[in-house]
Parts: structure tokens; C-alpha cells; sequence
């Protein structure tokens, strides 16, 4: 798998107008604090599971493998959702410098092994240090109500399994995201294809579970806002 690009330098860099455009508005000290904002960029926000678990997935020689289950109701309407989430945010990991487990190999995996009913197992096969879980009860990309408006809403439950050198594997943290895209209001069908919206959706919930893992800055909700 290949490491892509930084994904946080634009947001960065518009949180950073943001804040110039304050400056020009305020005198003395406060000028001062959000200068040294600007220059220094706004502060890293600690990954969730790093502060409950006291362990890190940045950490050399660590391998994750990511999983997602959805249940038949929602394979319904949407076939391949979680395995295309589970690549979505195994992607995000990559991005952020976690080592993950290829997703075409835990695919394979799973397909190989269609009565698995355990996320240890998976670790123990695929010989991983953690195993992030995500066990998905809702997925939808229309507003209530609406065939003419986009709204990406789902509810995950995410759960971290550590494993040991003899393949058992133990849960150390879990963790429910609800998610709602766009935040502040929905999209009109007329403005792209629902497969496009859906990508778009499936890159923003891939962050905010991919924020549990590793570090992000004050800000980077600002793009996703509208």
C-alpha cells in the first residue's frame, strides 16, 4: 500500500485565513495569541484511543487490520458497505502513517471464511497487533424524509482488539460514532450522482473514525461544515 498525501494541509491553511482575517479585527494581547496561532498552527487534538489506552498505533513494528460488519438490512441497499468502509479507512490510516493490513487481503480473508464470527480471528490469521472492529447499525445518504436531498447519517460502533503473540486477542477500547454529512445542512440530489455523495460521505466517516487513531488539528471539521 502506498502512504498518501497529508489530508490536513488545507484545512489547516483555511483555519489559518480564518484567523488572520480575526486579527485584522482585534488589538494588543489577543492579536499576539493568534498570531502565534497562525505561525504555529492550531493545536493537535490527541487521538482518543491513545489517551484511554495509553498505547499508540503510530508506534514502529505495530500492524492493524481494519474490519467492518453490516448487518443484512443494510447490505440491502447497500451490497459492499463494509467493505468498502473498511477500505475507506484503512486508507485513512495509511495517510496518517499506521501500518495497515492490506484491505484486498482481509477481503480475501473473509470471503475464505464466510463463518467467522470473531475479530480475533481475523488477527490471529492475518498476524496483527490490532484489529479495529467496526460493527455498523446504520447507513444512509438521503435526509429523513427525502428523495431530493443528501444527508450521509450512520451509526458505528467501534471496537479495538490487541493481540498477543499466541493469537488471543483481548478488547482495550470501544468507542460509538454517530455521523452526520453535511453538518450544517443537507445537499441537493441535483448537485451530483448519488455514487459521488456517496464517496464523498465514505471519505468524511472514514475521518472522524480514523480521528480516534491518530492525531488531529482544532479546525479540521471547517471544509465539512457545509
Amino acid at each position: 500500500m502506498t502512504v498518501g498525501k497529508s489530508i490536513w494541509f488545507p484545512t489547516r491553511l483555511a483555519a489559518s485565513f480564518l484567523v488572520l482575517a480575526l486579527c485584522c479585527t482585534l488589538t494588543g494581547c489577543n492579536v499576539g495569541i493568534l498570531l502565534g496561532y497562525l505561525i504555529g498552527g492550531p493545536p493537535s487534538i490527541e487521538p482518543d484511543f491513545d489517551v484511554m489506552t495509553t498505547q499508540s498505533m503510530s508506534e514502529k513494528d505495530v500492524t492493524v487490520c481494519v474490519v467492518a460488519f453490516a448487518p443484512t438490512e443494510l447490505k440491502w441497499d447497500f451490497p459492499k458497505i463494509d467493505h468498502e468502509l473498511a477500505r475507506y479507512v484503512a486508507f485513512r490510516l495509511v495517510e496518517h502513517d499506521i501500518k495497515v493490513v492490506n484491505p484486498d487481503q482481509v477481503k480475501a480473508w473473509l470471503d475464505a471464511n464466510p463463518d467467522w464470527d470473531k475479530a480475533e480471528e481475523i488477527g490471529k490469521a492475518l498476524d496483527c497487533t490490532y484489529v479495529i472492529y467496526i460493527d455498523m447499525n446504520d447507513f444512509s445518504l438521503y435526509e429523513e424524509n427525502s428523495t431530493t436531498l443528501y444527508r450521509g447519517r450512520s451509526e458505528c460502533y467501534i471496537s479495538t482488539f490487541e493481540m498477543d503473540e499466541e493469537g488471543y486477542g483481548e478488547k482495550i477500547y470501544s468507542k460509538e460514532v454517530n455521523s452526520k454529512y453535511p453538518i450544517r445542512a443537507p445537499r441537493a440530489t441535483t448537485e451530483m450522482s448519488l455514487d459521488t455523495f456517496k464517496r464523498e460521505y465514505l471519505a468524511r466517516l472514514s475521518k472522524e473514525i480514523g480521528w480516534l487513531f491518530f492525531e488531529r488539528y482544532n479546525g479540521d471539521n471547517i471544509p465539512d461544515a457545509i
